[in-house]
């Protein structure tokens, strides 16, 4: 009898089991600190324990990883270290240097670590290394979507040292992560998750230590173990980060320039209250430089959301949004008054502003967050705005007046977020606004669930929200959604049921576009990670959306929704979308009138986006949405086209370009009758954008970046009308003066030098075209992007010099200098 096939029968099945079981690395102390040079030559790492054998996580899971990796973890008396050899042909490596925590997508290979330090199998911290010694860290959580690549929220930046080295067998990195920067439990003995992660670029293969299948939802639940970390002892976590800034401005004001010098000064600071808890603070911020808003001219009934650029309301707040009910840039916005003022002045021309604040100044602002050994997160937060008020002054008596544009506000949000055994949580959030005088006021409760069976593939999420809003008015409101998903493996589904009532409000800290409405949902999509014939990967998706007005409970829309992701065996990728929306369809919000509807006959769309090989130096992305409304004749057409050129390891250029065109848009034309009711208008609306973006990294701690936008919006109203109880149009006589051609142009220059630990030196220059600055069209001139993009630079533009000094100050070091 031939036994053969039964052992190898026998080692797969053992090779399951083993597989099955995490992957244990034990931790090992260090009776000194090596020399950070990334050379691995210290005696200290000789006996430490290796982890290797890693495996292919992408593009195809489950094999070994064609180079090989050995890594190494020490613990010391005031910080982690991590010790890797990158085993290749040094030649072969790519090296590009790119800005910090941009490598993705970007021609260089890197080195990551992951620790789950209270082992939650939710929360993380990520520290990578590229082959160019350039830093990228983030911080790993439940509610944080993954972006190509990523896993986490980037825009954490802790404090931490690195260094890399070529040999003859490949390339080596040394890593001191400080304790300062990580919260972790004060336990004798506790055991940490951990991942080990490693990118080659050339072949783009990404391998890990422990295997990380993507057919299993999660990512952290799939680390492996850091055993037996013994007597760590959390340091005193204090440190200061002082500033001063200063620079000079000239904005364009209704006759002549506004100049003034600017100067500011303030303090970050850090203090760990206890293991695992920490405070940061930050008194009088000055956030002057920072990217420019992507500004459109907003004809929808929603306002436009605008990315935080902010570093203070970037850094460390996953915990906060969890719910998501804080969009941070309602903390020290445009005044709500400010558009006021302008008005007044404009009816009066004997009046001038002398002042008139845009952005609402931030007194101070402060953060406390951390988890307890029972996994219990808990955050507070709280930010205090000043009054603010315009002067004008009246130019024939020469009395200044000052109007208030915003009074003194307290922003406050306090989260309990409880971690359960598995991916599962629960979570309270609490949002609060408190203004001066008898100005509006509100709070915003929340609940939410999540739970996972044992075996990871079924969901179950449920929330409720309840707002209240007092002072200068009064009402409240409830948001309320169940759902149920499988979400492992290749067959995936979901049903979901959604709730908010009609006076449902968390904007005074949050964003909501449109509430008071009902939604039903339900998808299915198949996910096949394994390469086939014609793919490395691929998904199929079937989604249905039926939305109803909450108050009366009336039909809204059904749309239906079939998409596909698709990734070529040469690296392209290739996304398409179509969608129906069968009948009419009823918008209470089009017409910013209560209990009013707009119809929308039947909508097909269709649309195809994807990229090419990032690897190669000339990377295209593209993207092309077509749509019709065959009842009323209605075209939409969009068209995206995106060029990067890596010139080298220290400069690329990139230049994004994108078109919008609809005829016959139907919507709200910003005119009402006498009566009050609303006009509506065929319109045909037409945008075009260009941004033009560029970095030379000099080193990977000084780089010079470049960002310039220019935005052209024209809009021709054709024909007006009224509409009936029934949503549909009535002819009435044309309203003429109605035509808008807008034209928005930023330019951002930094110089930026990380020139010590924490520490940065940033030289920046802004212009931008003046608020009100119009583009004349000639008799006889055809209106076209080109001819406004030349005009532009003849209108009056800001300017805007700045320098900003930050110097980072660590307690443990004066201390270690004392003894």
């Amino acid at each position: 009898m031939n036994n053969k096939p039964f052992f190898v029968l026998a080692l797969m099945l053992m090779g399951q089991v083993v597989c099955a079981q995490p992957r244990v690395l034990m931790a090992a102390n260090a009776d000194h600190a090596p020399k950070i040079d990334g050379k691995l030559d210290d005696r200290v790492w000789e006996d430490a324990p290796v982890a290797t054998d890693f495996i292919v996580s992408y593009p195809t899971f489950g094999g070994k990883a064609a180079q090989k990796t050995e890594v190494k973890i020490l613990f010391g008396a005031d910080a982690v270290y991590v010790g890797a050899m990158l085993y290749d042909d040094p030649k072969l490596v790519r090296r590009q240097i790119t800005a910090r925590d941009d490598e993705q997508q970007n021609d260089a290979d890197y080195f990551s670590v992951f620790f789950d330090t209270y082992n939650d199998k939710q929360n993380g911290f990520q520290f990578l290394v590229t082959s160019s010694n350039v830093q990228s860290d983030a911080r790993l959580g439940a509610n944080l979507s993954f972006g190509f690549g990523g896993y986490g929220d980037k825009t954490w930046d802790a404090v931490w040292e690195s260094k890399v080295d070529f040999t003859e067998d490949g390339w080596s990195v040394e890593m001191k992560i400080p304790y300062f920067s990580l919260r972790f439990s004060k336990k004798e003995v506790q055991d940490w998750g951990l991942q080990l992660q490693r990118s080659v670029r050339r072949s783009n293969e990404t391998s890990t230590w422990s295997p990380v299948d993507p057919d299993v939802n999660g990512f952290v639940n799939q680390f492996g173990l850091l055993q037996g970390i013994t007597d760590l002892e959390p340091p005193l976590r204090l440190s200061f980060s002082p500033y001063l800034s200063t620079g000079y401005q000239s904005v364009p004001e209704k006759e002549g320039y506004l100049n003034r010098w600017l100067h500011s000064g303030g303090l970050d600071l850090k203090y760990g209250i206890n293991e695992s808890f920490t405070l940061d603070a930050t008194l009088i911020p000055d956030f002057g430089q920072v990217v420019s808003d992507n500004l459109v001219n907003n004809l929808t009934p929603f306002e436009i959301q605008f990315q935080e650029n902010r570093p203070f309301f970037t850094e460390g707040t996953e915990l906060f949004n969890k719910a998501g009910l804080f969009y941070s840039r309602r903390v020290g916005a445009t005044p709500e008054g400010y558009y006021r003022v302008h008005e007044i002045v404009s009816d009066n021309p004997d009046l001038e502003i002398k002042k008139n604040p845009s952005l609402t100044q931030l007194y101070n602002a402060i953060k406390v967050s951390g988890r307890t050994k029972k996994n219990l997160g808990i955050g507070v937060f709280n930010a205090v705005t000043a009054p603010m008020h315009a002067v004008v002054r009246n130019k024939v008596t020469g009395k200044d007046s000052s109007i208030s544009t915003e009074p003194l506000a307290n922003y406050n949000i306090l989260v309990l977020d409880q971690s359960l055994r598995g991916q599962s949580y629960v979570t309270f959030t609490n949002t609060n606004v408190m203004r001066n005088r008898q100005s509006r006021n509100a709070n915003v409760s929340a609940l939410d669930v999540a739970l996972f069976d044992k075996g990871n593939n079924h969901q179950f999420t449920g929330k409720v929200r309840y707002s209240t809003i007092w002072g200068a008015q009064k009402y409240d409101g409830f948001n309320t959604s169940l759902k149920y998903a499988k979400v492992s493996g290749k067959w995936q589904y979901h049903a979901m049921q959604s709730m908010i009532s009609e006076s449902y409000d968390p904007n005074d800290l949050g964003l909501l576009f449109n509430p008071n409405e009902v939604n039903y949902q339900v998808s299915v999509s198949f996910h096949e990670n394994s390469p086939t014939k014609h793919f490395l990967t691929y998904f199929y998706s079937l989604e249905s959306t039926l939305e109803y007005l909450y108050k009366p409970y009336a039909y809204n829309k059904l749309e239906i929704e079939a998409s596909s992701m698709l990734i070529f065996h040469n690296f392209w990728d290739m996304f398409l979308m179509a969608s129906v929306s069968p009948g009419w369809s009823h918008d209470y919000f089009e017409l910013r009138t209560p209990n009013r509807y707009l119809a929308y006959p039947q909508k097909l769309m269709g649309s195809i986006s994807g990229s090419t090989d990032s690897r190669k130096k000339l990377y295209v992305n593209y993207g092309i949405t077509l749509a019709e409304a065959p009842k009323y004749k209605s075209n939409y057409h969009s068209l995206d086209l995106g060029l990067r050129y890596r010139f080298g390891n220290r400069f690329k250029l990139e230049l994004q370009a994108t078109s919008e065109k609809e005829s016959n848009q139907l919507g709200y034309a910003f005119v009402r009758n006498t009566d009050g009711s609303p006009i509506v208008a065929f319109r045909d609306n037409l945008s075009f954008s260009t941004v033009l973006s560029g970095i030379y990294n000099f080193t990977p701690r000084l780089n010079l970046t470049l960002r310039t936008r220019h935005y052209w919006n024209k809009v021709n109203y054709k024909k007006f009308f009224d509409v009936d109880t029934e949503g549909k149009l009535i002819d009435r006589l044309f309203v003429p003066g109605l035509d808008q051609n807008i034209n928005i142009f930023n330019t951002d220059v930094f110089l930026t030098w990380d020139f010590r630990l924490g520490s940065r030196l940033i030289i920046a220059y802004k212009n931008w075209l003046g608020d009100g600055e119009q583009v004349i069209l000639n008799p006889g001139q055809k209106n076209t992007y080109l001819y406004n993009f030349g005009k532009q630079f003849g209108l009056r533009h800001g300017n805007e010099v700045s320098a900003r000094f930050i110097y980072f100050l660590d307690y443990n070091q004066f201390k270690r200098t004392k003894r």
